[in-house]
């Protein structure tokens, strides 16, 4: 069987319409011949038939979706676990809103890089372009008065003539990084591997952090909705977590606090897994025999208030980078003015 990569918005979808279908009292099986029938992708298209065929077979929906390959070990670990417990359909229903929310958090995250990044290479070019191409022409004007820059804006100067001097390696390094992100857009896996290096180094840092609480608390119910006790949640958390070591730690720290007699709510906290706040309504939740309902309610309150702290950083980011190239805009003319007015002010 080919195996692709699916988004996260693809996983919601077919969760969604599976758990549908099996609410309607069709089977697994049955369900996925019909979404293929209806798919235009003929790659996804053959892996749904392959699996139906598959449970035609007598082969369970886990084995199933891991034998497509292009399902993660958790999805697959959860499904195994829903077979066993009755709760199929709970966990697809469970599961496609935890992709949305993850494909909300990705386009967020998105905009959180690319904007700030654009902006901030245009910022660069215009002050590239008043250095290497502006202050010349001032300098030109000086001399024709029989002066020259100095100062500030001599140093500024300067750093113009190198930059002009190195524009065509300049040109050169931005066709290379042009080419690098054409490449990472058209390599297969390139931009992923790229993501996975990124997370490794920052992925559990400032609102990533937010972020990864948030997915680790949507894991959590999931578990719970399951049948399962929060100890598996957590272990399940730690697995998701692959591609970011420092949250995945923090999940097996806590589950080493809970082996060692420290109560779970205690443990999510010191590891800064859950808010004090969230803690007190889990632990309200865990007294009353509520705790699925109770952290279904946590995790949304998470992923708005991650999604939030990711719009409030680039809200930070983006007067930030005005500012200062407003100021070096700024400091540039005037060192190139005041020269040129006290000349005038001379030969008046």
């Amino acid at each position: 069987m080919k195996t692709i990569g699916l988004s996260y918005i693809a996983y919601a979808d077919l969760f969604t319409r599976l758990s549908l279908f099996l609410h309607s009292g069709m089977n697994l099986d049955s369900s996925l011949a019909m979404i293929a029938e209806e798919e235009t992708d003929s790659a996804y298209k053959d892996i749904l038939n392959e699996m139906s065929q598959q449970m035609e077979g007598g082969t369970s929906f886990a084995d199933a979706l891991s034998s497509a390959g292009c399902f993660s070990s958790h999805v697959v670990g959860m499904i195994r676990i829903a077979e066993q417990v009755g709760r199929t359909e709970e966990t697809l229903d469970s599961l496609a809103h935890y992709y949305e929310s993850r494909e909300r958090m990705a386009q967020s995250l998105r905009s959180a890089l690319i904007y700030p990044s654009v902006l901030l290479l245009v910022m660069l070019i215009v002050i590239v372009i008043l250095l290497s191409k502006v202050l010349p022409v001032f300098d030109d004007v000086y001399a024709s008065f029989g002066g020259s820059l100095s100062g500030l804006a001599g140093g500024l100067l300067s750093v113009g003539n190198l930059l002009n001097a190195a524009l065509p390696f300049l040109g050169i390094i931005a066709a290379a990084l042009t080419a690098a992100a054409a490449i990472l857009f058209l390599i297969p896996g390139a931009a992923t591997a790229v993501k996975r290096r990124f997370l490794r180094v920052f992925g559990d840092i400032g609102p990533l952090r937010k972020t990864n609480n948030a997915m680790f608390a949507q894991v959590l119910y999931i578990a719970l909705a399951s049948g399962l006790p929060i100890e598996e949640g957590i272990s399940l958390a730690a697995d998701m977590f692959e591609d970011c070591p420092a949250a995945a730690l923090r999940c097996r720290n806590c589950l080493k606090q809970i082996d060692e007699n420290t109560d779970i709510v205690s443990a999510l906290r010191e590891n800064d897994l859950l808010s004090a706040a969230s803690c007190r309504m889990l632990s309200v939740g865990i007294r009353t025999g509520n705790a699925d309902s109770v952290i279904e309610q946590i995790a949304d309150r998470m992923s708005d208030d991650a999604e939030y702290s990711l719009a409030a950083a680039v809200a930070r980011i983006e007067p930030a980078m005005v500012v200062i190239t407003a100021f070096m805009v700024g400091i540039i003319i005037l060192s190139v003015l005041l020269p040129l007015i006290n000349i005038m002010k001379t030969i008046g």
